[in-house]
């Protein structure tokens, strides 16, 4: 028997741009989607932030009763630069620069970004599929969407057709955007000569003789588009209506558009019932992007070395930083703030240690169970981590005055106090102590074998000031690296 729903959650549901109360399709199970990475390039920062922001989620529909089935894909061919219907693949122009293969550079970025998702302590998810291996539920999608006569065969390559779908159906819903403006907005033509209208966008692409990544289908070799991947893997794990669909703000359009519409015309339902978009990260107020300089990787971020940085932060300073605004709100990155987020979670963590040690002085709990509720309340109200965290330091108030003798609390509120903290801040938070880790030899190694990896990598591509700063740093923290015939081995100082 499946534990009662502590609820009811409410979820801004982007669709309807109302906080709606969740009421999955088949309780107690729940289907999640997320869009992952392309895995072309290392993951950055506003990566994070989104894949951490759905960890949260996932993490309190489970703690909640749920059972989830958490969908994140892996996104290796079809993403063409500038994210536009012409050009070439981001993987394959990647591949041609390094000189790999592109399943070698799929390879190399898809365990780049795992190991980032587990230095920041993001779970992974229940389902992890691939767009290349799922070309044939792909190709299965083009022929039901040319079936309605939603589509079209152009030169091997097959379109949406926009406009036709407009007609009986609301494409722009989701964004809030009309046909008509859209149309009058397009500017560049550049390989739109085949589309009936600007605004129709392939569901399959005819690949030329020079394209690396393509695959046999009943209109020539080509490949699956962009848009079309997350349609066909979302549905195929999760059904044809599933209950979440999450992504970063950028991909509200035309991405989530599309996917809605190709799901509508290919099988005549609304694939999603909650839209849900974490907002973007910004440093020092303007956008993070590599052309302003101000984009930083999380190795940079853990390191300290990038020129906008006065030290390094820890992964848990990082993802404590993260947690105190709202998903649905811009972060703004600087120094101070990660200053301080690094002083509040050593208040947080020493708190929970003399909550450890903490013992009964008297008779009373209300004050715990009034604080308990008030973090559920919090996290059911559109998952507003900042809102709990604010609430848990009432109970860091609470925990001191025990301790200095000012408040007077009993054994079963101590006991209740501390599963209250385990769960919100260990569990539902994913916040760890790094403080003990470093006395955790085995956590230990595999955190300074990460930086050693990363240091190795930095070495590879002659970025000699990245490699000395990665063993000058561990230098600071007591951890000494040493070079040898084998590899590099290390050991505290």
């Amino acid at each position: 028997m499946s534990a009662p729903i502590k609820g009811p959650l409410f979820l801004t549901n982007t669709l309807t741009r109302k906080k709606e109360e969740f009421v999955p399709l088949r309780p107690p199970h729940v289907g999640l989607y997320v869009c992952g990475p392309t895995v072309y390039s290392d993951a950055h920062l506003g990566n994070v932030r989104t894949f951490l922001t759905f960890d949260i989620l996932f993490r309190w529909l489970k703690h909640i009763g749920y059972t989830v089935r958490y969908v994140r894909n892996i996104t290796d061919v079809g993403h063409l630069v500038d994210d536009v219907d012409h050009g070439e693949d981001k993987i394959a122009k990647r591949a041609r620069l390094e000189q790999l293969e592109p399943m070698e550079i799929v390879q190399k970025y898809t365990n780049g970004f795992h190991d980032v998702m587990r230095l920041f302590n993001i779970l992974p998810p229940s389902i992890e599929p691939t767009a290349t291996g799922h070309l044939i539920e792909q190709i299965e999608m083009v022929k039901r969407i040319l079936a309605t006569g939603l589509a079209y065969e152009v030169n091997g390559s097959v379109y949406f057709d926009v406009l036709k779908y407009s007609s009986t159906n609301k494409y722009g819903e989701l964004s809030g955007r009309k046909t008509e403006d859209l149309i009058a907005n397009t500017r560049d033509t550049e390989g739109q000569e085949e589309k009936r209208s600007p605004l129709d966008f392939a569901i399959w692409k005819k690949a030329d003789a020079t394209h690396l990544m393509k695959w046999p289908s009943p209109w020539g070799e080509g490949f699956p588009g962009w848009h079309l991947e997350c349609s066909a893997m979302s549905t195929k794990y999760l059904g044809l209506t599933f209950d979440i669909h999450g992504g970063g703000m950028d991909l509200k359009f035309p991405h989530h558009e599309c996917e809605i519409a190709q799901s509508v015309a290919a099988d005549g339902h609304v694939p999603v019932r909650y839209w849900m978009h974490g907002n973007m990260l910004t440093v020092n107020g303007r956008k993070m992007a590599k052309s302003e300089g101000n984009g930083f990787t999380p190795e940079e971020l853990v390191t300290g070395n990038h020129k906008l940085l006065e030290q390094g932060y820890s992964p848990m300073t990082v993802r404590f930083f993260m947690l105190q605004s709202h998903y649905a709100g811009t972060l703004d990155f600087s120094n101070a703030a990660m200053q301080a987020s690094e002083k509040g979670l050593a208040r947080l963590m020493a708190a929970m240690d003399t909550l450890g040690n903490l013992k009964p002085t008297g008779t009373g709990s209300a004050e715990v169970i009034a604080l308990e509720q008030r973090c559920y309340a919090a996290m059911n109200d559109d998952v507003n981590t900042p809102v709990m965290i604010a609430e848990l330091f009432e109970g860091v108030r609470l925990i001191n005055s025990v301790h200095d003798g000012k408040l007077s609390m009993d054994a079963e509120g101590i006991e209740r106090l501390r599963e209250l903290f385990n769960t919100m801040v260990l569990e539902v938070l994913g916040l760890k102590n790094e403080d003990e880790s470093k006395n955790d030899d085995g956590v230990l190694d595999g955190l300074v074998k990460e930086f050693i990896r990363m240091r190795a990598e930095a070495k590879a591509k002659k970025d000699f000031a990245t490699s000395d700063r990665i063993r000058d740093q561990l230098k600071v923290h007591g951890i000494e690296l040493m070079d040898t015939k084998e590899g590099t081995t290390w050991e505290r100082v």
